[in-house]
């Protein structure tokens, strides 16, 4: 497999893991949980996808 699948994941778990130290419930309105749990992970794979891409061209 390709090393950049791997950056993928690990950049997508660490970006999960960043992204869960803000409180983005505070930022939404009441009783929309379900959105801010799409936010962080839409974001986390976008973060993801930039680091990944990054560190290729960083790499290259």
């Amino acid at each position: 497999m390709s090393i950049k699948i791997y950056l993928y994941v690990f950049f997508t778990m660490f970006s999960i893991f960043i992204l869960n130290g803000i409180n983005f419930n505070g930022i939404m309105k009441k009783s929309k949980e379900i959105e801010a749990k799409l936010l962080v992970l839409s974001l986390s794979f976008a973060l993801s996808y930039l680091l990944t891409n990054f560190v290729i061209d960083f790499v290259s």
